[in-house]
């Protein structure tokens, strides 16, 4: 699925249960916080109550019907409830706080681990279609959107309600129309909140895709910076960020312009309120029928009511903004593998060596009618050498794909050892194979453990003796910190040559049967190339491979050549045979003389 589409649609409802399928082993934890903050809620109101003893009896004492020492029997107890109660609040917060940091961190967690092992094991046409940069932005906003709506939750919509539940019971029994006109201007309040939420969802969903679009060219850039460089493009690229940056710009600013209707229509709901329940119980404290301290404790939870009311709706906002960042990321859960496999499929290990193609057909689109792959039939036997050659596009590399299964076959069998590679499990298949590719790309990691990705229970002295192996031992006793050297992003640190000899020890430690050459010297200077591959004669020793070649001078002693042409074979042979009969092979050899196929 391109990127494009993710955002065609937007189920909140679902994303919503989504959320709580992650929340759910953890269920207890948020009961356990419902009741503390009912707790915490409660106690809140305890000091709100004190102040109106306080009021009403020193309305009593400066009556003159309360003694003076009995008021000060009352303040004292009224202090100690008062620290009493600080104190409990202290430590209800701090307990709140600390199972909030481990609920959070827990699911915080679960969401990545699944995420990016779900990214992981899909298929290779996913990651050719989908830019690192803007699964990155997903996965990392996905995070702090589970944070957030998870503090929603705690810190907002839990503590709102149940003050509004426990004030409203308190104020019905001392003043009915405050309670009533508390819960119409809560509930006003709230739904004016949503409403505003509700509406602006869109536009923060088209920020975000705009926002992954920026950070996915950016990626794209820098990825390619010398490209850039050697070609002069620093204004056209700077240009075409422009345009992204601005698209960005204008639709991030409509997501925030909601925040001005919100702000007036807020404050209107607040005045309203606000002037209705200063109003009315004044009227009543007026004819004596409430005490000034019923009156203080309406006026005071009201007030604070307020607060929390804020904090509520503003959190409604960051609820949808919440679900809608979640979106992006949990739209990659509906993506599946296309390549799946088998019930009970079996793991493979390779004994022999064999690989055989049965009449293969295939074709990265499939409803053209050029197959890039047609009715192919080869066989490779256990140890034996075999070269692919031909121009590009004429199928060597797709052939390397079926393989390692990257793609599947719509019609024939690759078979190796007589197993269809259907029947094994993907995973499997691929531990089982060794490639040296044409650029190795290397993690932002050490020499070592490059190596050692391969195998990584092998022992030090096995992962030492494939660097002395692959001729690397010299250049790494040269380095301040041996093989613990930072080879940096994508091996940037070390010329092509390095990098390809810590391909080869990386195939050298995995020892497998099967080896893939897919050119692995053909970015290579002359001498560089000529020392890789007495590295790599000594790897292809005992090992069925199979070598993609451009330079026919690489693949001069293979035990068989294959040339292929538009997702044919139309020559089999060794090389002496095949110079010597006319056709294709002998033609790319009299045109490169020694050296490349001319394109």
């Amino acid at each position: 699925m391109p990127e494009r589409e993710l955002y065609k649609k937007i189920d909140f409802k679902e994303n919503l249960r989504k959320y709580w399928k992650i929340a759910r082993p953890y269920k207890w934890l948020f009961i356990l916080l419902i009741i503390i903050a009912t707790i915490y809620e409660v106690a809140n109101l305890v000091e709100k109550y004190l102040f109106k003893i306080i009021l009403d009896n020193g309305a009593e004492y400066f009556a003159g019907t309360l003694e003076r020492t009995a008021f000060v029997n009352i303040l004292l107890l009224i202090a100690g409830i008062y620290i009493g109660t600080l104190l409990f609040k202290l430590i209800n917060h701090w307990i709140r706080i600390g199972i909030t940091n481990l609920l959070e961190s827990k699911m915080i967690f679960d969401l990545k681990k699944k995420f990016f092992d779900h990214i992981v094991e899909l298929s290779h046409s996913f990651h050719t279609t989908h830019k690192t940069g803007s699964l990155i932005s997903k996965l990392n906003r996905g995070s702090s959107a589970l944070e957030r709506l998870t503090d929603f939750f705690i810190f907002n919509l839990a503590p709102v309600f149940l003050q509004i539940v426990v004030v409203s019971i308190s104020l019905f029994t001392m003043e009915w129309m405050s309670a009533v006109l508390l819960i119409v201007t809560s509930t006003a309040f709230i739904s004016f909140g949503f409403y505003i939420a509700h509406i602006q969802k869109q536009a923060h969903i088209e920020a975000n895709t705009a926002e992954d679009y920026e950070k996915g060219m950016i990626s794209d850039v820098f990825t390619n910076i010398d490209s850039i460089k050697y070609y002069g493009k620093e204004k056209l690229i700077q240009r075409k960020y422009a345009k992204l940056a601005e698209d960005t710009r204008v639709k991030r600013l409509r997501f925030w312009n909601y925040g001005k209707v919100f702000s007036v229509g807020i404050n209107l709901i607040v005045g309203i309120g606000t002037f209705f329940i200063f109003y009315f119980p004044l009227l009543r404290f007026i004819d004596g029928e409430i005490s000034i301290g019923t009156l203080a404790f309406i006026y005071s939870v009201y007030i604070g009511i307020i607060g929390p009311l804020w904090g509520f709706v503003h959190s409604i906002r960051g609820f949808y903004i919440s679900l809608g960042d979640f979106d992006a990321l949990f739209k990659y859960d509906e993506i599946k593998n296309e390549i799946k496999d088998k019930e009970n499929a079996e793991n493979l290990k390779v004994k022999e060596g064999r690989i055989e193609f049965k009449n293969v057909t295939f074709d990265y689109y499939s409803k053209t009618k050029n197959h890039t792959i047609h009715n192919l039939n080869l066989k490779v036997n256990p140890g034996e050498h075999v070269a692919l050659v031909g121009h590009s596009g004429s199928g060597k590399t797709t052939l390397v794909k079926l393989i390692y299964r990257l793609y599947d076959i719509p019609k024939g069998e690759i078979l190796i050892d007589g197993k269809n590679i259907k029947s094994l499990r993907q995973e499997s298949l691929r531990s089982e194979l060794s490639i040296v590719p044409q650029e190795c790309i290397l993690f932002d990691d050490t020499i070592y453990n490059n190596i050692l990705f391969s195998k990584p229970s092998a022992s030090k002295e096995e992962v030492m003796r494939a660097i002395k192996f692959a001729q690397l031992d010299k250049f790494v006793s040269r380095l301040p910190k041996k093989e613990n050297t930072i080879v940096g992003e994508r091996g940037v640190k070390l010329s092509g040559g390095e990098k390809q000899r810590v391909s080869i020890a990386r195939a050298i430690l995995a020892n497998k049967k099967i080896l893939v050459l897919d050119e692995a010297t053909s970015s290579l200077d002359s001498k560089t190339e000529f020392e890789i591959q007495k590295a790599l004669r000594n790897l292809m020793q005992n090992r069925t491979s199979i070598i993609i070649a451009h330079r026919l001078s690489t693949i001069m002693h293979a035990d068989k050549i294959v040339v292929m042409d538009k997702g044919r074979i139309i020559q089999v042979g060794k090389h002496r045979d095949l110079i010597n009969e006319p056709g294709p092979y002998r033609e790319l050899w009299n045109l490169q003389k020694g050296g490349y196929i001319e394109e």
